[in-house]
């Protein structure tokens, strides 16, 4: 097992701790209209990670943020969709860049097409500084190190329910994405969800009768989603289609077993 592996699951064993003394625990949440905590500030999550422990530790923090908060789960880009259709009303998400069908910053591109008013918190375990920068430049209200300890992560989703830009000290200056970069995630925004399962189902090197097969419809259906994928991503082939996507993936943090 890496040392990575170690210290991720030492440290949710950790906050999984904390989070059992949550009856004493006083997280402040967004003031009101008169200056006071809201105590009983209803807020929605959407918590979207493939790790069912961090899942469990992130979604007790949350519900220590009050009485009335809700967290509803999501392990994959398919279910994240089907969560974002049935919970409309979210206040935030937080989402993990490396769960199956998120193929890197694609995600947060889709996620902000479909959502564009609803915040986004990247949380994963690939803490390099230039990953958590060009999360914040790709519309993420910040990024949260999966390393985190409770204080930092009640800091961090106290920031983006107030609308409020969060990045660890370790982050540094924030570079502007280049214009490619931003024509390319706009792109990827402007997909359907159907669009962007093909285009996922297609990085990942399924055929199209695959891909059909797959999604239940016909090869003529998946023809006209690669159609719109082409003109959209501004793009004329598969290929370049795959290679488009590419240059959001992210380097997957070593967490097997």
């Amino acid at each position: 097992m890496s040392n990575k592996n170690v210290a991720f699951r030492s440290n949710i064993r950790a906050t999984t701790q904390e989070m059992n003394a949550c009856q004493w625990l006083q997280l402040r949440l967004p003031s009101g209209k008169n200056g006071q905590t809201e105590n009983n500030y209803m807020s929605k999550f959407i918590v979207a990670d493939d790790h069912p422990l961090f899942r469990n530790a992130i979604s007790q923090v949350l519900l220590c943020l009050g009485e009335n908060s809700e967290v509803v789960e999501a392990q994959d880009m398919v279910s994240l969709q089907t969560k974002l259709s049935d919970h409309s009303d979210a206040d935030l998400v937080l989402l993990d860049l490396h769960m199956p069908g998120a193929h890197g910053f694609s995600a947060l591109a889709y996620l902000k097409g479909q959502a564009p008013n609803l915040p986004v918190l990247v949380v994963s375990a690939n803490e390099r500084p230039e990953i958590m920068l060009r999360a914040v430049e790709f519309g993420s209200m910040g990024f949260l190190p999966k390393s985190s300890g409770i204080d930092t992560i009640q800091s961090a989703i106290q920031s983006a329910l107030k609308g409020e830009v969060w990045l660890p000290t370790q982050a540094g200056m924030r570079v502007p994405a280049s214009a490619d970069e931003q024509q390319l995630m706009a792109g990827i925004a402007s997909l359907t969800p159907q669009q962007y399962l093909v285009l996922t189902m297609l990085a990942e090197g399924l055929l199209n009768k695959q891909i059909a097969y797959e999604l239940d419809v016909t090869e003529a259906t998946i023809k006209a989603h690669m159609t719109a994928i082409f003109r959209k991503l501004s793009v004329r082939s598969r290929t370049q289609a795959v290679l488009a996507i590419s240059k959001l993936n992210l380097e997957s943090p070593d967490l097997s077993p």
